[in-house]
């Protein structure tokens, strides 16, 4: 199945929702005109279309293969990052300094929704080595930088993230992998790290992982753990390769999905490179400060995991419409037609597809709005407007992560429902959506560790005020959809006002018994994730109609405009109502939870 990149859906939440106007004009993203974004985006919808998404179906069915430390991508994979490389894709978001296009976050999130749409295997590559860029830049020595950044911003070196060890997953206090200093500024890593995405691969000259590890006297527990650079093959002085270096691809996980993706065992100092006993690394920043370094690439890499749900659910939602034009079964119900018609025509069907389009065009306005937020965060010129903005974006990652993965695990088995037994089979690729979405969930942190984020750091830390201060933007949109006096702006009004007060009811129920009653309010924090989730992206959908009815009135006939009117409404009525509930479960649900003995189950 083709992949259609939603470009005019992206254009008008970049211009209508996330302020692009307003990020142009930020120092240093003054290239992001809207003549220029809009070319950036067609250009990137061609090659994820013409280039990427051939790839997804077979690459599913030939998957990543290992041989003796070696792996083979599926074919075509290489061919295809090359030419993602040498366009300048990889290098989007990263600065010109290390030859980047030093493009806003704004304009590099919808270009991440669409190479994740057309193929997610693919996608996870270059996402990685983004975040691996994002912890250079932060906390690398200007060295590492030249060193590195600008081979993984060409897309000649990819990057990876080793934290994950056998008995170290989420608790990362119990990582073991061993770094000894040598003497001359270099140490010596050995240990073995699991789950590692593109560990090995065949698609890139060199493979730069970032390894966290423990120094031989570093203190117990998450304080003593520190971040080394170390590359598959040692640079030399003038840039060239040098040494294999003794980190060895042991295995690929065989997966329920992704599999043209190798997930990597790796094992460090096997003795299997040129380099003697032990993997030659470098160390990043300082000491035991690894984990403080880590989660700029982790914050980044969830970011973008949100994004690929966004991708993989549009993905799943074209193919859906597509089989339900296709598919004639049965005469309509209300006797317009006496003989079988196209299912689309059927009611419960176009409700799926309602259902399916709704969340995603929430969850896509909702992570552009957070792109435009990191972007404010780190560009604006007053100190207050950036920390602001950063605490507004870091509010928003859990969510965007959290949300948008659950969200497109339900609109990838909606898919699978339309197509109905045919959807079942692997041939129609509808199940692949599915299979490959559910990982989503669970890596960069499971949906409970985004909300375990969202409950502690986010909501109870400072007292509910960034949901009191999100809640007093709402209830300015609710204002504006009541005196817009339009029958669907009223409609939305209601479901808006009515999750707005439950959202900060349940804020304060977290505030209130975060200290005496943790255990209730974690019982409820990945319902209260969904529950702040799904109201951010009700009140873009509903800012979203209020754009759309001001371009009706200014003249706009394009069905476009009528079409985002009716889909915010069926967010309001079919998503937004189940709010309030989610509030009931949470505040006065725990009982049950807490109550029940552990021996029990």
């Amino acid at each position: 199945m083709s992949y259609n990149a939603p470009v005019k859906d992206m254009m008008f939440v970049l211009k209508e929702l996330a302020g692009l106007d307003q990020v142009s004009q930020l120092p240093g993203c003054e290239d992001a005109t809207e003549e220029t974004v809009d070319a950036v985006l067609n250009e990137n919808a061609k090659f994820t279309s013409e280039v990427v998404a051939p790839l997804n179906w077979s690459g599913d069915v030939e998957a990543a293969n290992w041989k003796d430390g070696v792996v083979t991508t599926a074919k075509g994979f290489k061919q295809a990052f090359k030419a993602f490389g040498e366009q300048g894709w990889q290098g989007l978001q990263h600065p010109s300094e290390f030859g980047g296009q030093g493009l806003p976050k704004l304009v590099a999130t919808p270009c991440m929704e669409m190479v994740n749409g057309a193929n997610l295997s693919f996608a996870l590559c270059p996402l990685l080595t983004d975040g691996a860029i994002e912890a250079l830049l932060v906390a690398g020595s200007q060295e590492q930088k030249e060193t590195y950044l600008p081979k993984m911003i060409s897309g000649e070196w990819t990057g990876t993230m080793n934290l994950t060890e056998p008995q170290a997953g989420s608790d990362l206090a119990m990582v073991r992998s061993k770094a000894v200093p040598q003497g001359d500024g270099t140490y010596r890593i050995s240990g073995q790290k699991i789950y590692i995405t593109y560990g090995e691969h065949d698609m890139a000259e060199n493979i730069v992982h970032l390894v966290l590890a423990r120094t031989p006297d570093a203190p117990e527990g998450v304080k003593g753990i520190s971040l080394f650079v170390v590359p598959k093959f040692l640079v030399n002085g003038d840039g060239s390769l040098g040494k294999r270096n003794d980190v060895y691809c042991a295995s690929i996980e065989h997966k329920l999905g992704i599999k043209a993706s190798p997930t990597a065992v790796l094992l460090y100092g096997d003795d299997k490179g040129e380099v003697g006993k032990g993997a030659i690394g470098y160390l990043v920043g300082e000491e035991n400060k690894g984990l403080q370094y880590m989660f700029v690439m982790m914050n980044a890499a969830r970011f973008q995991v949100g994004v690929q749900g966004i991708g993989v659910a549009e993905r799943a939602y074209q193919q859906a419409v597509r089989y339900a034009n296709d598919r004639v079964q049965s005469r309509p119900v209300d006797g317009s037609a006496n003989e079988a018609v196209a299912i689309i025509n059927h009611p419960d069907v176009k409700r799926m597809l309602m259902s399916m389009r709704a969340q995603v065009e929430a969850a896509r306005a909702m992570a552009c709005v957070a792109g435009a937020a990191y972007d404010a965060a780190h560009f604006h010129s007053d100190e207050a407007t950036r920390k602001q903005n950063m605490a507004v974006y870091e509010f928003m990652v859990p969510l965007v992560k959290g949300w948008s993965t659950e969200m497109s695990i339900e609109v990838a088995s909606t898919g699978v429902q339309v197509h109905g037994g045919m959807g079942f089979i692997e041939e129609t690729g509808a199940a692949q959506y599915y299979r490959d979405a559910k990982i989503l969930t669970i890596y960069e942190g499971t949906t409970a560790i985004q909300a375990n984020d969202l409950v502690g750091r986010k909501t109870s830390r400072d007292g509910g005020a960034m949901v009191k201060g999100l809640c007093a933007e709402i209830a300015r949109t609710v204002a504006h959809l009541n005196e817009s006096g339009s029958v669907h702006a009223k409609a939305v009004a209601g479901r808006l006002d009515a999750a707005r007060a439950a959202f900060l009811d349940t804020a304060q129920f977290v505030v209130d018994n975060m200290k005496g009653n943790p255990n209730a309010v974690f019982a409820g924090s990945v319902p209260y994730l969904k529950l702040a989730g799904t109201t951010v992206a009700g009140w873009q959908m509903a800012r979203a109609l209020l754009a759309a009815e001001a371009k009706i009135k200014a003249g706009e006939t394009d069905s476009f405009y009528s079409d985002k009117i009716l889909t915010s409404r069926f967010f309001a009525d079919h998503v937004l109502n189940a709010v309030p509930g989610l509030r009931d479960s949470i505040v006065n649900g725990y009982q049950a939870v807490t109550e029940m003995a552990v021996a029990n189950f």
